[in-house]
C-alpha cells in the first residue's frame, strides 16, 4: 500500500504547526492525523464541516464495532 499525497490545506497545515509546537513526535502526529482524515471519510465531508454531534456518532459507531468484535 503506497503514500498517497494529501493536499495540505489550511486547517490541515494548521493542524500540523500545533502539534509540531507542542512538540510531539512524528508518529503521534501522523497518527492524529490519520485519525482526523478516517473522521471525515466516514462523513464525506472534510474535518471542518464536522462538528461535536458527527463526534459523538463517529464514536458510537467505532465503540459498537470494537463491542461487536470482541463477541459475548
Amino acid at each position: 500500500m503506497g503514500h498517497q499525497e494529501v493536499p495540505v490545506t489550511h486547517l490541515r497545515q494548521a493542524t500540523l504547526d500545533e502539534l509540531q509546537r507542542r512538540n510531539y513526535a512524528t508518529t503521534t502526529v501522523q497518527y492524529y492525523i490519520q485519525a482526523v482524515e478516517r473522521f471525515a471519510k466516514h462523513f464525506h465531508r472534510p474535518p471542518d464541516q464536522l462538528n461535536q454531534t458527527h463526534l459523538r456518532e463517529y464514536q458510537g459507531t467505532r465503540c459498537a464495532i470494537g463491542n461487536s468484535s470482541r463477541g459475548p
